[in-house]
């Protein structure tokens, strides 16, 4: 090698010399720090939550707020104000067309809600959002935007007056990863708790965990059916109120596609059934809305089709589904 190294030129004192090789290190493991750990130390990466700030006295429209004196929920009013102002959580059990959703917003800023923080009401769906928005805006004689704001995705009217805010389940979720108190928060009502979707639940959970942190957060649970006394003990035994509905007489009116069937060969599919039936309910109220329930838009469609090709006269065909725009669904 020596050689090999002369002949290319170099000098014996000039060739490189190898460094000697440095003992590794074995790691200890278990071993302990040579000092004490600092908080800096601790989830460096991980900012520590953040408590709500002071926020602004809002001046609420207590004088335009009119309760409906025909909803069944009016008539418990004075023990659901005092049931907020004392409990941090409560349940109400209200059947379909006792008032809850519309009326609930209202009794909490009754009960002194509203004022430095604003009221959350969460709906299932965002037509159900804006449609419960709309409402509350005219019965507080304002338009949405104002006391009364509304978020959904892709969408939403929210003003610095805003004190009623009406947003998706799902909206509500992902505002916690920016605010994880939920601290523009005062009230959070959950309506329509009996879906029990995802959101649902995991709004729920997170709730819990939070009513903890923020002792000063209420927190109304509403549905319309629900294993009440099973919510009560997960929020810690909180109260229940139970408020009846209203409800119309029916009647039950079956049409099997047989006997729908003009002949013993004819072969009756469900948008001719739709047809028939709606011909039928037309001869006995001329003047009567009907509605159609079916599984999806393509069903929706289809039969909304069959029903303009049959011409009814005075009959408007309007089809409704999720993926409608906001214009069509009005």
């Amino acid at each position: 090698m020596k050689e090999l190294f002369e002949k290319a030129g170099w000098k014996a004192n000039n060739l490189p010399t190898p460094k000697p090789k440095q003992p590794e290190k074995t790691p200890v493991i278990g071993k302990p720090p040579s000092r004490p750990l600092a908080s800096d130390d601790v989830n460096k990466h991980q900012q520590p939550l953040k408590k709500p700030s002071s926020k602004t006295k809002r001046l609420l429209p207590i004088a335009q707020i009119r309760l409906d004196q025909s909803l069944p929920v009016v008539q418990r009013a004075d023990e659901i104000v005092e049931k907020i102002q004392q409990h941090q959580v409560l349940i109400l059990a209200g059947e379909t067309g006792s008032g809850k959703t519309t009326q609930l917003p209202k009794l909490a800023m009754l009960a002194g809600r509203g004022v430095y923080g604003r009221i959350a009401l969460t709906q299932p769906r965002r037509l159900a959002a804006r449609s419960v928005a709309t409402r509350l805006a005219e019965e507080l004689d304002s338009s949405v935007g104002e006391w009364v704001g509304v978020k959904v995705r892709f969408h939403q009217q929210i003003a610095r007056s805003t004190a009623i805010k009406v947003l998706t389940d799902g909206m509500l979720l992902a505002e916690i990863s920016g605010d994880k108190h939920l601290s523009e928060y005062d009230t959070i009502i959950v309506d329509e708790a009996h879906e029990r979707s995802l959101n649902i639940d995991f709004l729920l959970g997170y709730l819990r965990q939070l009513m903890v942190i923020r002792p000063d957060l209420k927190i109304i649970i509403t549905s319309a059916t629900i294993d009440l006394q099973r919510f009560s003990d997960f929020f810690g035994g909180a109260p229940i109120i139970s408020v009846s509905g209203r409800t119309y007489p029916v009647e039950l009116r079956y049409r099997p596609l047989t006997e729908l069937a003009l002949s013993d060969d004819e072969e009756v599919d469900m948008n001719v059934a739709i047809v028939r039936a709606v011909e039928e309910l037309t001869q006995h109220d001329p003047i009567g809305d009907i509605l159609v329930f079916l599984s999806g838009e393509a069903d929706i469609r289809e039969a909304a089709e069959a029903l303009r090709l049959e011409g009814l006269k005075n009959t408007d065909i309007l089809p409704l589904f999720a993926r409608q725009s906001y214009a069509d669904q009005q």
